[in-house]
């Protein structure tokens, strides 16, 4: 509905400090959207989007709504099960990723500077290793002045820190 502005509410590691104007979808390009909606679902907690009220599954639902079959693996979706995170969509593209990604995700596994740098990359490096067994690729770790992390990529080839 145009003009009209969704709050959401921004935290920085964990702790609510305001609200966004504009709500925000993440959208990653990918050959196999299914393979990397369940893999973004487990790295986030999150849930592949059910199918609409009305459908027992998304085929049904495509069905229904007149989409051809060879179509149907097109793209997926997930969604924060509390409902407060983005969601994240997920397009099917014929090209495979080509360079470094001009944004990425800084997935925040560790607790925060307020937990024992020892105790968060501990916490981090078992997150790299469940990550690797479900097609991450660990690319190499940071430990700057501002924070730690391990830079990562994901089963598509986008890269994505964990810290």
């Amino acid at each position: 509905m145009p003009g009209v502005r969704h709050r959401a509410l921004l935290s920085v590691e964990g702790r609510k400090v305001g609200a966004m104007t504009t709500s925000v979808q993440i959208t990653f390009d990918s050959p196999n959207p299914a393979r990397t909606a369940r893999f973004w679902a487990a790295v986030l907690g999150y849930v592949v989007q059910p199918p609409p009220p009305g459908f027992d599954s998304w085929p049904a639902a495509l069905q229904s709504w007149g989409v051809p079959e060879d179509q149907w693996d097109s793209a997926s979706a997930l969604v924060d099960p509390d409902g407060a995170g983005p969601r994240v969509f997920i397009q099917k593209v014929p090209e495979p990723k080509t360079a470094k990604n001009r944004v990425h995700l800084d997935v925040n596994v560790g607790g925060g500077h307020e937990v024992p740098f020892d105790e968060r990359k501990a916490t981090v490096t078992k997150e790299v290793d469940r990550l690797v067994g479900l097609g991450a690729t660990r690319l190499y770790e940071n430990d700057q002045t501002y924070g730690y992390c391990v830079v990562m990529q994901d089963p598509d080839g986008n890269e994505f820190c964990l810290q």
